[in-house]
């Protein structure tokens, strides 16, 4: 006899792996909500408990990842030169378990190639700037909208981004060496 109702271990995890597959098979703008609640078992009223849109999914539980960023960045000594903070930081930021699922590869890629998840990607990176911006201020005694704090939190995004299409193109590529690479950039911006 099979019962009814909400499964009893629904999680952000379950609900990303169902639509990530449901993504590969059908194509993101394919699928509803009503699809990913169907194949995790859930209403479509409770999987909005979880996630507000379609689109936030493929960004997991960024909330939750930004304040892991501020705590990177805050618990960087301050003698750490600030670009070699910031580098070092998103380095960590973009350490993954192998064997997540979905995998940073494909969520990114998902991110960076769905035409579909632009417009929405554009808040998140707007967020994503902001923690970086909020820490320069910190170092540098000013408010995270002055030009230096916001500079370095455009041009880490774009630097990440670079990193990020390049590793997306070569299959053989290794995001940290990537990142390592394109964020030196900001050492040298910052001189």
């Amino acid at each position: 006899m099979s019962s009814r109702g909400r499964p009893g271990a629904t999680s952000h995890a379950q609900i990303e792996a169902a639509a990530f597959r449901l993504f590969a098979e059908r194509g993101f703008e394919a699928v509803t909500m009503a699809d990913i609640a169907a194949e995790v078992g859930v209403s479509r009223r409770t999987l909005f408990r979880y996630f507000e849109s379609k689109n936030d999914i493929p960004w997991g539980q960024f909330d939750r990842t930004l304040d892991g960023f501020r705590a990177i960045l805050s618990s960087t000594p301050d003698d750490v030169p600030l670009a070699e903070a910031v580098q070092r930081a998103v380095l960590a930021f973009n350490e993954y378990p192998a064997d997540a699922y979905p995998s940073h590869r494909d969520r990114m890629r998902l991110i960076l190639e769905t035409p579909a998840l632009q417009a929405h990607s554009v808040l998140r990176y707007a967020e994503w700037r902001s923690v970086i911006a909020e820490y320069v201020a910190s170092r540098t005694g000013g408010r995270p909208n002055d030009t230096l704090p916001r500079t370095v939190g455009s041009v880490s995004l774009a630097l990440a981004i670079s990193a990020y299409e390049g590793w997306l193109t070569d299959p053989d590529s290794d995001l940290a060496a990537l990142l390592d690479q394109t964020m030196a950039i900001l050492r040298s911006y910052l001189r």
